[in-house]
């Protein structure tokens, strides 16, 4: 099993790297009243003369059955960024700790066991089969922020809070039968309760810990996926997601065959067998697809955020425990065309912008359109606090825990995102600073004219500086699966020669001080077919998805299988930057591409027909 080296590793510039600033920027905008209302609210220490005038809205608000539910996300988030800091800011974990010692308060208050922000009859009213919008959703992420305060920042205070929380759960649960738990897990969505507990369970080793994480498994789901029976389509994603991180995470703290074999087989069922759409999406008004039956789903619903975040966390087990690039990839193309693509985008900054320009910035899209004439909805810093919202902060703070694992002495490079490593191989120092390889072109001086490439490169290049202090070890440096040619490496600018397994290209050697490595992977325009639909297409370059500024379909025409036939790179190259645009030639109207994470308030279409070259 890899593990990984998420502690070691810390961003440098790029989009993630600007994704989790903006993100942190964002999270220390809101204000501690407003993070705590529901809580002390609950906790009778907010009297009903108080104003509700100035607290969050939306799903957040005093008014809602789910309030609280953003503190929990706020506190996991808030936690790992301080975590993977170059230099820990002590401010970010003195005002995070500041919450954690607020809801133990409102704990003391309560009784000293419930510490959550809605009314302790939801979750009986769940038990007895009344509905109530997810009252273990709710418990779950405050459960989870209190836990990851105690991982990442070192908050004991939060171990202690949430224990007694697991005391209140095991309380509730205590003499229920098997299927009076299973009828409650059925009607409501329970989150990743079953994983954290799992969590819980591995700190404490507490054996009411276990038995809760068994007792929030969703027998009735798990046994049609433990047998590969596809139970899947149109039931709704991010309630599943999550409970298959419980089976993923029990299967590593008991050893259980039974749990990877279901964690492998919902991956199958969701994935392998089902297909995605061209960003790696799979979902359609929040419920999965039928298997290959994209076409039929496309609408403005395509894609909850929730679901990118959380399956990519699915793929992050199931790379750790295979090693698999599979995986890998499919975490690297929604790290494009989802988290990015749905959260946290800015207008490119422009000397000629006027005030009448659209809106500059947007915070979270639930979902992301991928029907003809599509356009994102972008919701308020403070007026809708949705379940995406939520998992906005939390995706913008875990880039730094895919990039690099350890395998015994070797390390992988599973995530091409700029970053420094610090890590010891045999007891010694070692580094590793990875960032993009700016190609020949860019501040070129006058006298180096001849290296000067004058189109836009056709490859993505990666330069890895080493310092290995004399050790040997093999670094395994993923080779994507969207790679149009042969990869190469360079090392210390000799080509080097590498072996090729399980999708990683291996480079074994005794590592001195400042080696370089320089690996390419040619890359080409590609157009990715519906599977129920072989004429309608998306384009990808590399691992990221395009779209078409159009407001409706329109018929393109060419080679399907050669779209660099009829498109042509456009706009691209600004000051010493080369832009990533394409548009089409030769058809009736012409249409510009971007990425899609680039794209903001403009209506735009992803797939299109595409014909036969026609004379224009």
């Amino acid at each position: 099993m890899l593990h990984t080296l998420e502690g070691n590793t810390k961003l440098r510039y790029s989009i993630a790297a600007d994704r989790q600033y903006r993100n942190l920027r964002y999270m220390q905008s809101l204000k501690d009243d407003h993070l705590l209302f529901p809580f002390r609210f609950e906790a009778g220490l907010i009297g009903i003369s108080e104003k509700f005038t100035d607290v969050h809205w939306g799903w957040d608000s005093p008014f809602s059955q789910i309030r609280g539910t953003f503190t929990g996300h706020w506190l996991s988030a808030m936690a790992k960024i301080y975590f993977s800091q170059e230099k820990p800011d002590l401010r970010l974990k003195a005002r995070a700790d500041f919450i954690v010692s607020e809801i133990a308060h409102c704990q003391k208050e309560n009784g000293g066991k419930w510490a959550f922000p809605i009314p302790e009859k939801y979750l009986h009213w769940i038990k007895t089969g009344k509905r109530v919008w997810a009252p273990h959703y709710v418990c779950h992420k405050v459960m989870m922020g209190l836990l990851d305060m105690h991982l990442y920042a070192r908050n004991d205070q939060a171990l202690e809070v949430v224990k007694h929380c697991a005391d209140w759960f095991y309380d509730f649960t205590n003499g229920m039968t098997r299927e009076a738990l299973d009828d409650m897990l059925e009607i409501e969505e329970t989150g990743g309760i079953m994983e954290f507990w799992a969590d819980l369970y591995a700190i404490t080793k507490d054996p009411n810990h276990l038995e809760l994480m068994r007792r929030y498994e969703r027998h009735r789901l798990f046994e049609p996926i433990f047998n590969g029976i596809d139970v899947l389509s149109n039931l709704h994603a991010n309630t599943t997601v999550p409970e298959v991180h419980g089976a993923a995470r029990a299967y590593e703290v008991t050893g259980e065959e039974r749990y990877r074999t279901i964690t492998e087989n919902y991956w199958k069922l969701a994935v392998d067998d089902r297909g995605t759409f061209v960003t790696g999406g799979q979902t359609s008004g929040e419920v999965w697809t039928p298997p290959g039956k994209q076409a039929s789903r496309l609408n403005d619903r395509n894609q909850e955020h929730c679901v990118v975040y959380n399956m990519m966390r699915l793929s992050r087990y199931l790379y750790r425990w295979t090693g698999h690039t599979k995986y890998a990839d499919y975490y690297e193309r929604n790290l494009y065309n989802g988290i990015f693509a749905q959260g946290y985008w800015e207008k490119p900054w422009d000397m000629m912008a006027n005030e009448d320009s659209p809106a500059p910035q947007g915070l979270i899209t639930y979902y992301l359109p991928l029907w003809a004439g599509g356009q994102k909805l972008w919701g308020s810093k403070t007026e809708h606090f949705w379940c995406c919202h939520c998992s906005l902060v939390q995706a913008n703070a875990f880039f730094h825990e895919s990039i690099f694992f350890r395998d015994g002495g070797d390390i992988h490079v599973a995530q091409y995102i700029p970053a420094n490593l610090a890590t010891q191989v045999n007891g010694k120092e070692i580094t590793i600073t990875m960032e993009p390889d700016p190609q020949a072109g860019e501040n070129i001086r006058i006298h180096e004219i001849d290296r000067k490439i004058l189109s836009r490169p056709s490859s993505d290049r990666h330069k890895l500086t080493v310092n290995g202090g004399g050790e040997s070890f093999t670094l395994k440096l993923r080779i994507p699966q969207w790679v149009a040619d042969e990869t190469t490496v360079e090392i210390n600018g000799q080509a080097a020669s590498y072996e090729t397994v399980g999708g990683h290209a291996l480079l074994s050697r005794t590592w001195g001080e400042n080696d370089l490595v320089i690996i390419t992977f040619p890359k080409k325009l590609t157009a990715h077919p519906l599977p129920d639909l072989p004429n309608h297409v998306a384009f990808t370059w590399g691992p990221v998805a395009y779209a078409g500024l159009t407001d409706k379909e329109r018929t393109l025409y060419g080679d399907i299988q050669n779209p660099e036939s009829f498109m042509i790179p456009d706009n691209e190259r600004l000051w010493s930057m080369w832009l990533p645009g394409w548009r089409t030639v030769k058809q009736p109207t012409n249409i510009r591409f971007v990425p899609i994470y680039e794209i903001g308030y403009e209506k735009y279409t992803v797939y299109f027909p595409v014909e036969i070259q026609k004379t224009v």
